[in-house]
């Protein structure tokens, strides 16, 4: 069984004393990349540096996330927009907007967003993106370039059939599915089979958030992924193997790149 997640925060300090550790679970686990995305100016060198650590097997994603957004979004966007410029990066993210905790950065938001949108139409990067109780808003931007996007992954999808159908109109994005599909008041196993195919879907933890149950609680990381798989598989009704072979081909038809 090998799988690629798509999205971790393997650079973050929770993996700061077993970052060798966490790699090898995941590789012994049937993981063959991890995409690791960028908050801010600060991170990107961080996880530049933990890319570097594991070529061809941990792959960078550099942008600014909704919650990093403050008054100094400009001068972030500039230093983030140089090292894409340097830098071989699979995706722009971790990008979008967040108006769960405040809305504070309101407007701020929405105009760092739009520009990491123009980035990924000028540079043909697909976008990495989270989005919580903004999803309109999210949508309504998209829609100005959803014809020169080259696609990208709503990141850590937790909607239900409306606003799935809604995002599967983007027909170049795919949902990112992670650890809140195995818990226990989750409607994800119900939704999904309903109105998202397969060749919709990648895998990905957000680790060390979220983890899947039966380690909920824990701090995540890339071999838990395999909870997911098996709640996928289930809710399905494929094999744990189809499940990895269908998103396996989405990430690579979504980032150009054959892992």
């Amino acid at each position: 069984m090998k799988y690629i997640d798509t999205h971790c925060h393997l650079d973050g300090e929770e993996f700061k004393d077993d970052r060798e550790a966490v790699v090898q679970r995941a590789r012994e686990a049937g993981c063959t990349g991890i995409f690791l995305p960028a908050i801010d100016a600060a991170s990107c060198q961080t996880v530049l540096d933990t890319c570097a650590q594991y070529p061809d097997f941990c792959y960078p994603m550099l942008g600014l996330h909704p919650e990093e957004v403050r008054s100094d979004w400009r001068e972030q966007l500039s230093i983030i927009n140089y090292q894409l410029s340097i830098s071989e990066c699979v995706a722009i993210g971790e990008i979008g907007l967040d108006y769960y905790w405040s809305r504070e950065f309101e407007k701020e938001q929405l105009l760092a967003f739009e520009e990491q949108v123009r980035w990924s139409v000028e540079k043909q990067l697909p976008l990495m993106i989270h989005c919580r109780k903004a999803q309109n808003e999210m949508v309504s931007i998209l829609k100005r370039y959803a014809k020169e996007l080259p696609g990208g992954v709503f990141h850590c999808f937790t909607g239900n059939e409306q606003e799935a159908l809604q995002l599967l109109e983007f027909d170049r994005f795919v949902l990112g599915i992670g650890g809140v599909s195995t818990f226990k008041k989750s409607h994800l196993p119900e939704v999904l089979p309903t109105c998202v195919p397969l060749n919709r879907l990648v895998l990905e933890t957000d680790a060390p958030y979220m983890a899947p149950v039966p380690l909920r609680g824990q701090r995540n990381e890339p071999s838990y992924i395999v909870h997911v798989i098996g709640k996928l598989a289930e809710a399905y009704g494929v094999s744990e193997q189809e499940i990895c072979r269908q998103t396996n081909e989405n990430v690579k038809k979504v980032f150009g790149i054959q892992i």
